[in-house]
C-alpha cells in the first residue's frame, strides 16, 4: 500500500521507552548471578514476579475490579510466555556459559519476524529482514567464542526453547494487547508467571530459599524492575511493531556490556564491533525509500 505522508519519526516516545527498559533489563544480570547462588531458579521467578505483580496490583487496586475475561486470558497467556523465557533461561544457565546463553537467547529476534511470517502472513520489510540478519551477527560477536562453538546439550535446548517463549511474548503482547486495559494485563501476567513457578516447585522438587539478604534485596530490587519493564512494554509495543520492538530489546546485550564493563568486566574487540552492528541494526530497521512524485511530495512505502 502506498501512501502520501511524511514518515514518522525515527525515534518517538514509544522507541525511546524501550531503549530505557533494555538499559534496565541488561543492569539486572548482575543481580540474577548473585541471586541465583543463594535460590533455585523456580523460587526466584516466583518470588520476584510475585513483588512485581504485588507492586502493580497497589498501584491500580482500584481497577482490578473492572479485569475483563479477555484481560485474563490475555494476561495469562502472556504470562506462560513470560515464565517459559526466564526460568527456561535461568535453567540453561546452571549448564552453560553466560555468553553462550545470551547467543542461543538472541534466537527470539529472527524468530519474531518468521512467526508473524508464517502464522500471521505479515510479511516484513526488506530492510526489517537486513536489520535482523545485522542485529544477529552483531550478537554473536557480542558474545565472543563461546557463541561460536555451538554444541546441543540440556543447557542449550533449554535456552533455546526460551528464546522461543521470549518470541512468543513480544508477539503476543503486539497483537492482543492494544485493544485491553494495559496495567491490569500486566498485573495478571506478572501474577500468573509467579504461580507457575510457585506450584511447580514442589513438583521439580526445588527446595524454598533461605530469606537472606542477598535474596530479599534481589528479589524487591528485580521485583521493581520487572513491574516496570512489563507495563513500558506493553504500553509501547501498542503503538510499534513487534519487529520494531525486537530489534530494540536485542540492545539488552549492549547495555549488559557496558554495565559489566563498570563492574570490572572487559569486552574484547569483537564484542565491540558486534554492540555497533547491532545499533547499527535499530537505525537499519527505520530506514524506508523515499522517492519523489512529479509534484515533489514524497512517496513513502508503509510495511
Amino acid at each position: 500500500m502506498k501512501t502520501h505522508a511524511s514518515p514518522p519519526p525515527a525515534m518517538g516516545l514509544p522507541e525511546l521507552a524501550l531503549i530505557a527498559i533494555t538499559f534496565i533489563w541488561g543492569g539486572t544480570f548482575l543481580i540474577v548471578q548473585h541471586a541465583v547462588t543463594v535460590s533455585g531458579p523456580l523460587a526466584f521467578v516466583a518470588a520476584r514476579f510475585a513483588v512485581a505483580a504485588g507492586i502493580g496490583a497497589l498501584i491500580c487496586r482500584g481497577q482490578l475490579r473492572q479485569l475483563t475475561k479477555a484481560e485474563l486470558f490475555t494476561g495469562m497467556a502472556i504470562g506462560v510466555s513470560i515464565f517459559g523465557g526466564y526460568a527456561l533461561q535461568t535453567y540453561g544457565l546452571m549448564h552453560i556459559t553466560s555468553s553462550k546463553s545470551a547467543f542461543i537467547t538472541a534466537f527470539y529476534v529472527p524468530i519474531v519476524p518468521l512467526v508473524q511470517w508464517l502464522v500471521f502472513k505479515q510479511r516484513p520489510h526488506p530492510a526489517v529482514w537486513a536489520a535482523v540478519v545485522l542485529a544477529f551477527v552483531g550478537l554473536l560477536l557480542l558474545t565472543g567464542t563461546d557463541g561460536l562453538s555451538m554444541g546441543f546439550g540440556k543447557g542449550e535446548l533449554m535456552t533455546a526453547v526460551g528464546a522461543i517463549a521470549i518470541a512468543l511474548e513480544i508477539i503476543l503482547i503486539s497483537r492482543v494487547s492494544p485493544q485491553l486495559n494495559i496495567l491490569r494485563v500486566t498485573i495478571v501476567q506478572l501474577a500468573t508467571a509467579s504461580l507457575i513457578a510457585l506450584l511447580l516447585m514442589p513438583v521439580m522438587g526445588e527446595a524454598p530459599p533461605v530469606l537472606g539478604k542477598t535474596f530479599i534485596l534481589s528479589v524487591l530490587a528485580l521485583g521493581c524492575a520487572s513491574a516496570l519493564i512489563q507495563y513500558v512494554m506493553n504500553w509501547a509495543q501498542k503503538r510499534i511493531s513487534a519487529t520494531k520492538a525486537t530489534l530494540i530489546y536485542a540492545g539488552e546485550p549492549v547495555w549488559a556490556g557496558v554495565i559489566g564493563r563498570i563492574a570490572g568486566e572487559r569486552l574484547p574487540a569483537l564484542a565491540i564491533v558486534g554492540a555497533i552492528l547491532i545499533i547499527a541494526a535499530g537505525i537499519l530497521s527505520e530506514w524506508r525509500p523515499r522517492r519523489l512524485r512529479a509534484d515533489g511530495k514524497a512517496i513513502v512505502s508503509s510495511d
